[in-house]
């Protein structure tokens, strides 16, 4: 069997759907091998993981991007034509025109373009539906990343649910094994002198970060004066408020930007506690990723996070101000609860491996191929 995924996410600016693309292709790769597993346009390797940043130079990036756009051109045959002894083709929202005469296959995130599309684009509500609507009519099988993006596939479009496997993500193995001395040795590195707080996520009105910044304003004053809120992450979409509210100088606010690959594991687990008060997910990378690294989670008790959770976070209304102060305030002054919830994190995170998420992938080909 030969399956051809389409990586183009590889090479444009992205977050979650690109941590997602990166590691599910190197953890196939490292299972059934680059003659099983090849990806579109014509990657062959994939370098470190940078959000930022393509895995090629640029004139490499330009002329795969180039490939891809010219392949999109309504009824050219180029991309068929390319792809001759594939047995699945794994499509992403980049490529427009598919193949007809190989399986289609393809993975749904989320469905927060139907469900919250003033939290996006135009542009991007349009791409996202499209992309869910050519799944729908022509794809053999789909890949759902949560029970709730399953859910909300059949509910809201009309998908077959028989057609869809929930094969969750995996998280990378830097977050489970971060040595103190890595711990102390970033801290340093990012003035982090005090107990933290930490959100990471892009910048962007789905995340919430407004509402947290209101929260943490109203903690008591010698809850604030002991720990900072550090927040990481990229500006997104409609972020400038946002932004200016971070860089504005609050008292205990501390706002790093992106932080590369390699420091996030253990900025996660410096921290004292995780908040992640998104208003909807499809499975919520950075809360599996604090998990893993034994850090007391506070989440939204919204979309896919209580199901990646479990019972292993303290679940909240994000839209409550007065609730994720309690909270935060719960979990930072009970030592008890912070080791429960970091105990209970390791043990829940066991799930969310690479490995895994290849094998159930590599099985779910073999079925849309037979």
């Amino acid at each position: 069997m030969r399956v051809l995924i389409d990586g183009t996410t590889l090479l444009l600016r992205s977050a979650g759907v690109k941590n997602y693309v990166y590691h599910w292709i190197a953890a196939l790769w490292q299972l059934a091998g680059k003659q099983t597993i090849t990806v579109f346009p014509m990657l062959d390797t994939i370098g470190d993981l940078s959000h930022e940043a393509s895995p090629v130079n640029r004139a490499g990036t330009w002329a795969r991007i180039g490939w891809v756009l010219f392949s999109n051109i309504r009824g050219n045959p180029a991309l068929s034509l390319t792809i001759r002894g594939a047995d699945v083709f794994h499509a992403s929202l980049h490529v427009a025109n598919p193949p007809r005469w190989v399986p289609l296959t393809g993975t749904l995130h989320d469905f927060t373009c139907s469900v919250m599309p003033e939290t996006h684009t135009a542009g991007n509500v349009q791409a996202t539906i499209r992309y869910a609507e050519r799944l729908k009519k022509r794809a053999r099988r789909v890949i759902a990343v949560s029970a709730q993006t399953k859910s909300d596939a059949v509910r809201l479009m009309g998908f077959d649910p028989d057609r869809i496997d929930v094969i969750h993500h995996g998280v990378d193995d830097a977050f489970r094994s971060v040595a103190p001395g890595q711990v102390e040795r970033v801290r340093a590195a990012y003035g982090l002198s005090k107990p933290y707080i930490l959100f990471v996520g892009t910048i962007e009105p789905r995340k919430n970060v407004g509402l947290l910044l209101d929260a943490y304003s109203q903690l008591r004053s010698s809850t604030r004066e002991e720990f900072d809120l550090v927040v990481v992450g990229p500006k997104g979409w409609s972020s400038a408020p946002t932004i200016a509210r971070l860089k504005s100088g609050l008292q205990g606010v501390r706002y790093l930007g992106y932080v590369p690959e390699r420091d996030l594991p253990a900025v996660t687990a410096g921290a004292a506690a995780f908040i992640y008060p998104s208003l909807y997910e499809g499975f919520g990378f950075p809360v599996a990723q604090a998990m893993a690294a034994g850090v007391p989670v506070i989440t939204s008790n919204v979309s896919s996070l209580p199901e990646i959770a479990g019972d292993a976070a303290v679940l909240i209304d994000p839209r409550s101000v007065s609730g994720m102060v309690a909270s935060i305030e719960r979990v930072l002054l009970s030592p008890t609860l912070a080791r429960d919830l970091a105990e209970r994190g390791r043990a829940r995170a066991q799930r969310y491996t690479w490995q895994r998420c290849a094998q159930e992938s590599l099985a779910f080909f073999e079925r849309a191929a037979g």
